[in-house]
């Protein structure tokens, strides 16, 4: 399988940490608010109490920080990104039982594996990639993780009244992915009822 040019699913996350720093802005949610609602959503499927999380694509670290403030004390907390100026903002935050390290998972996927996670979250970190760089990631997560992985995304699946997706971002094949989860388990939860017009989809995967 080709792997993406990186360029092209860093190039917009490294364009606004030259813009917003480590700002909320470098995560291109559109609010903080929208990102909590994610991170919420996962909450209601996982329960991260007790479990060793790998957070891929984590950014400032914010699901961390948002799991310790929702009081769901994880056992450890790995997190990792491909901006180290990023990464080095999420360490300096001081989260309780938490690290965080800078690498492309992408092109590394051994990365996923750091920490032997018990549960693999992705959230929002594939809204930049081309379909393939997208399976090819969660096919690595997947088999990292030792209990499940839970990942978000942008829904092809949308109303009419949706508005059209804008570059960077770029909407994924919701069924294409949901096929893809069922083939690995029959434990497959999907959420898409949680923003106007089905903007957003979740995915769950347990093992057996």
């Amino acid at each position: 399988m080709t792997i993406q040019d990186p360029e092209s699913y860093l190039g917009p996350y490294v364009e606004a940490q030259k813009e917003h720093g480590s700002d909320v802005k470098v995560t291109l949610w559109a609010n903080e608010r929208t990102q909590r609602l994610r991170f919420r959503v996962f909450t209601e499927l996982v329960f991260f109490t007790g479990k060793r999380v790998l957070d891929a694509g984590c950014s400032r670290g914010d699901f961390a920080a948002y799991l310790l403030e929702q009081d769901q004390r994880y056992a450890r907390f790995v997190g990792v990104d491909g901006l180290p100026g990023v990464v080095d903002f999420a360490n300096r935050r001081g989260l309780g039982g938490a690290e965080f390290h800078a690498g492309d998972f992408v092109a590394d996927p051994g990365l996923l594996a750091i920490g032997d996670p018990q549960v693999v979250a992705i959230s929002g970190t594939l809204n930049t990639m081309e379909d393939a760089t997208v399976l090819r990631v969660l096919e690595h997560a997947w088999s990292a993780a030792g209990e499940a992985l839970i990942f978000n995304f942008l829904s092809d699946r949308v109303s009419p009244e949706a508005e059209p997706q804008k570059p960077p971002s770029r909407r994924l094949p919701t069924l294409a992915l949901l096929a893809w989860a069922f083939e690995q388990t029959p434990r497959v939860v999907l959420r898409q009822d949680y923003f106007p017009h089905g903007h957003d989809a979740t995915i769950l995967m347990r093992r057996d």
